[in-house]
């Protein structure tokens, strides 16, 4: 008889981004769907990551450079490099925003590697439970 061990999956990669007026409203959602986060790894720009381990201390979230002095361009690198499964960016479409490039950029390369992206709570809430199939 021969015995098959299952690999345990690896661990959902998550990217959080919000812009400054989405920040709050990151913190809210990741406090509502802490249990859901809590088995992945999270990666989030500078301040966006602070907020969240303000609220969900019990999360472990690894924090980049500030949006714009570059945290975008890391999370895009390692989404390039194929490190993330799925992008939360919270976008405020009513604010302009000096880095609008290296947003779109972001954005950009989420759609040319084929991640999910979440860009209001209501999906990133639907794309939670996903899980990333090799």
């Amino acid at each position: 008889m021969t015995e098959t061990t299952e690999t345990p999956a690896a661990p959902l990669t998550i990217a959080l981004v919000a812009h400054d007026a989405k920040k709050e409203e990151m913190a809210a959602f990741a406090e509502a769907h802490r249990h859901q986060l809590a088995g992945t790894k999270l990666y989030a720009t500078g301040t966006t990551g602070a907020r969240v381990m303000e609220r969900c201390p019990e999360l472990s979230v690894t924090r980049l450079k500030s949006g714009p002095l570059g945290g975008d361009q890391q999370i895009g690198a390692m989404i390039a490099e194929g490190r993330i499964d799925m992008l939360i960016f919270f976008v405020d479409p009513l604010s302009p925003h000096p880095h609008d490039v290296d947003v779109k950029a972001l954005m950009r390369l989420a759609l040319v590697y084929d991640i999910p992206m979440a860009l209001n709570p209501a999906t990133a809430a639907l794309l939670l439970p996903l899980k990333v199939q090799g």
